[in-house]
């Protein structure tokens, strides 16, 4: 158990009640997303932007491969809260923070759709090239070592990493403010890695 960002491929993310994933608890109300799908569609027309239909399928599970995303929040995020209040704007902490579905699009402003999500009443998409930069501003801000931490992280890597893996020798290594709360540094890294993936693979990533 636990709060999880995972990758999404076609088959869930354009399912409607009564399909495949309806009964499996994801998504909104039935499990699937198809209705958030039909939403943002909706929305994104509105808005002047293409609609994002151009999901990836689900692939075999390869470690390794970078084909999906999977990790947990675990740490505390006090830390990371704090780091948001000092280099982001209240607008840009929600936008990074506050959403519950992240698409490839090129959103400026998140869409809020009313179906229930797994930790809220309504489901908020952000856009994953808003988030990513961002993340990358307060990657920067921290100097976090973008090229030692994990970039495949289909198999809570990143998660790995920071609670049981090498984070604690790289921050005595390569030392700075990230060094100097790996709790912090954690989410600056998962929210910059889904960012990303995101963008790379053109799929959703959702909190569930």
């Amino acid at each position: 158990m636990g709060i999880y960002l995972v990758s999404v491929g076609a088959d869930e993310w354009f399912a409607e009640d009564g399909d495949e994933y309806a009964d499996e608890g994801e998504g909104e109300e039935g499990g699937g997303f198809g209705a958030v799908a039909t939403g943002l569609n909706e929305e994104l027309r509105r808005r002047g932007l293409p609609p994002y239909e151009s999901v990836p399928e689900d692939t075999e599970f390869v470690r390794g491969s970078g084909a999906q995303f999977e990790e947990k929040l675990v740490p505390p995020m006090d830390g990371f809260l704090g780091l948001c209040s000092v280099h982001l704007s209240e607008e840009d902490v929600d936008s990074l923070c506050g959403w519950t579905v992240m698409v490839p699009s090129p959103l400026e402003e998140e869409v809020e759709l009313p179906f229930e999500s797994a930790y809220s009443d309504t489901t908020v998409i952000a856009g994953a090239p808003r988030v990513l930069a961002l993340a990358e501003r307060l990657a920067d801000a921290v100097g976090l070592p973008v090229d030692a931490i994990p970039v495949a992280c289909d198999n809570l890597d990143l998660t790995t990493w920071f609670l049981d893996g090498p984070a604690k020798e790289t921050a005595a290594a390569r030392p700075g403010p990230w060094a100097e709360d790996l709790d912090a540094a954690f989410y600056v890294a998962l929210f910059l890695r889904a960012a990303q993936h995101s963008l790379r693979r053109g799929c959703p990533i959702v909190l569930t």
